[in-house]
Formats: structure tokens, C-alpha cells, sequence
């Protein structure tokens, strides 16, 4: 990612495995202390503080290298983190119920911060249904409702969106767009010829203007220079066009597990089309591509031709093979060749 476009983006996304050997994306919210994670794969490399921070987490299928670290997470968010929200595909509200049956949960009543985890799950038809399971009740299932979503946008907030779409893993598993409204960019050369530095207000001011609030909203400004230090407050709306300009927010796109058919780059076109910054599997070479379509996989050079038919201007590959091991390079290479129509 160029240094101008991380300038712009709230979001910072990486892979949850440095090696990209395993699904799973992790992606912060700068400034705050809020994450998502893409598939609850492996995550002994995401540190616990990190964990901390996830409010959502967007599950592709519940093969096990995609949802046995729901326990993990579990493990360090109880008795911690007020509210955790998943979403998966068909038969996922169950699958959730399953695993939380699979404990005890004799004391969990009485942790000082209780969780309420909700489950949310998306049906092929487009409909779907969601439930809750609060560690007040013994994560007893409750409030079973139906859910139905606004197109393929499953979850929707001031800042940013995330829709999805099935592509085809022999199983239906989902592709996943993560899209930031709007990203505000700070006029450096302005906030200096104001004499004024950065400081938490500027986050402030960032939070009341991507969230709507009223253009006399008071944003409180603290900061220090060589003088000492300082305070004033402004109006929302007097500060935003000196120090702060709009730009338009990035999409991110995260695929794994899919045959790569043409029904399947039909989906992708639709989810993804020009998308910022493309995550997509890419667990075999071409030389090996009849056991990719035994595994119901991608092989790197089809996940390039994918990201060149979505129009993706950067692209990551992930989910390598185990038998590539000192070999990764191999897999990239083959993919951005294909993606640059080599």
C-alpha cells in the first residue's frame, strides 16, 4: 500500500499469519480501539490485546482452518468484551450454539463484564436469521429472529459497510467487500498556518464529521507548542474545511475457497469491481491445477486472472499449500503475472 492511499484510509489491514500460509484477516480502525476479523482461522499470531478490539468478525465457511479460532477468541474476550457479533453463512446460528455447548458454564454468570455474543447468518436466497447467547443466561440461545438484508450489504455503520456474496467451495462460502464511506484527509500546511498541531481533537473532529453531527457541535482543541500549552474550542463546521478534506474511502476485498468458475468471477465482478485492495487465495501453482480443482481451490495464476477481470489496483495472495514451503515466491510471482495479463 502506497504511503498517500495510508494516509487516507482509517483502515489497516494485514493477514493474521505474517506468512500468508493461513486464511484470516485482521483489519484496525486507526485511531480507535476497534478491529475486524475476516474467518477465525489460526490466530495464535494476533497478539490478545489485539483481540481486544474486535467488535465483528465476517466467517466464509466453518471448515476448521476458518472457525476453530473461534475459541481462541472466545477464550480472550469473556469476562473482558461486552459484545461480539459474527456472521457466517447457512446454518451458522447453529454451528455458533454447537460450539458454546460444547463448555460448561457453571460460574460464567457471575463475570464482572458480561458477553453477549450474536450470531447472524446469511441464507443462498438472500434471507437469513440472527439469535443471541448472553454469558448472563449460560449462552442459552434467545432471541431468534430473522434477518434480512438490505441487497448483499450485511452490515452497515456511518463509516463503513461490509457486503458479501457466495462464490462456490462445493459448499457455498462467502466473498467479503469492506468499504469505508468516506476518508478524511488533514491539510497539513493548513493546520501550520493556523498554528495549530495534532492532537486527540483532530480525532474528535474526524468521529463528529463522518458521523453526521451538527455543524455547531463543539470539538474542544488541546495542544502544546514551543509557547506551552493550549485550549480553545471550535464549531464543528468551522474546523472541518480549514483542517480536514473529504476523499473517497477504499474498498478492500477478502476471497478464499472458491472453484474460481465463471459464476464465481460473475459474483466477484459484482462484490468487488475496482476494488482498493484485493486479499485472495492462491494455494497452488497452475503446474498442480487438477489438484486444486480436487480441493475446490484457486490456483495463483486463476486468483491473478481474477483480480485483473475485478480491476483490483493492488492485490495479496494468501492461503499457500503446505507443499510450497521455500517455495512461497513461486505463488506470488505467478499470480501478479497473471493479474499484470502476462
Amino acid at each position: 500500500m502506497d504511503a498517500a492511499a495510508d494516509r487516507r484510509t482509517l483502515l489497516d489491514a494485514r493477514l493474521v499469519a505474517p506468512d500468508a500460509s493461513e486464511p484470516g484477516l485482521y483489519v484496525e480502525f486507526r485511531g480507535e480501539r476497534r478491529a475486524l476479523l475476516f474467518d477465525l482461522g489460526d490466530l495464535h499470531d494476533v497478539r490478545p490485546a489485539a483481540l481486544l478490539r474486535v467488535s465483528h468478525a465476517f466467517v466464509t465457511h466453518t471448515h476448521m482452518d476458518h472457525f476453530a479460532g473461534f475459541d481462541a477468541l472466545l477464550q480472550v474476550v469473556l469476562g473482558r468484551h461486552e459484545r461480539l457479533v459474527l456472521y457466517g453463512g447457512p446454518g451458522f446460528v447453529d454451528q455458533v450454539e454447537h460450539k458454546l455447548r460444547a463448555y460448561t458454564w457453571n460460574v460464567v454468570h457471575r463475570y464482572e463484564t458480561p458477553l453477549v455474543i450474536e450470531a447472524v447468518e446469511v441464507g443462498v436466497d438472500g434471507a437469513g436469521r440472527r439469535a443471541a447467547f448472553s454469558s448472563l443466561r449460560r449462552f442459552e440461545r434467545e432471541g431468534d429472529a430473522p434477518f434480512a438484508p438490505a441487497g448483499d450489504v450485511l452490515h452497515d455503520e456511518p463509516t463503513f459497510r461490509v457486503r458479501a456474496r457466495f462464490v462456490d467451495h462445493d459448499i457455498p462460502c462467502l466473498a467479503y467487500a469492506l468499504e469505508e464511506k468516506a476518508a478524511l484527509r488533514v491539510r497539513r500546511e493548513q493546520l501550520e498556518a493556523l498554528g495549530l498541531t495534532t492532537g486527540a481533537w483532530l480525532r474528535d473532529l474526524k468521529h463528529a464529521v463522518l458521523h453526521g453531527a451538527p455543524g455547531d457541535t463543539p470539538i474542544r482543541l488541546e495542544w502544546r507548542d514551543r509557547a506551552g500549552a493550549h485550549a480553545q474550542t471550535r464549531a464543528v463546521q468551522a474546523l472541518r474545511s480549514l483542517v480536514l478534506e473529504e476523499v473517497p474511502g477504499r474498498r478492500i476485498g477478502y476471497v478464499t475457497d472458491l472453484r474460481g468458475t465463471e459464476a464465481d468471477r460473475a459474483q466477484l465482478a459484482a462484490l468487488l469491481q475496482g476494488v482498493d485492495l484485493l486479499f485472495i487465495e492462491s494455494v497452488f501453482l497452475d503446474a498442480d491445477r487438477g489438484h486444486a480443482e480436487r480441493k475446490n481451490h484457486l490456483t495463483a495464476r486463476r486468483a491473478g486472472a481474477i483480480a485483473r477481470h475485478v480491476g483490483a489496483k493492488e492485490v495479496v495472495p494468501f492461503h499457500f499449500s503446505p507443499r510450497y514451503q521455500g517455495r512461497e515466491q513461486a505463488l506470488v510471482d505467478e499470480l501478479r503475472a497473471a493479474w499484470a495479463g502476462e
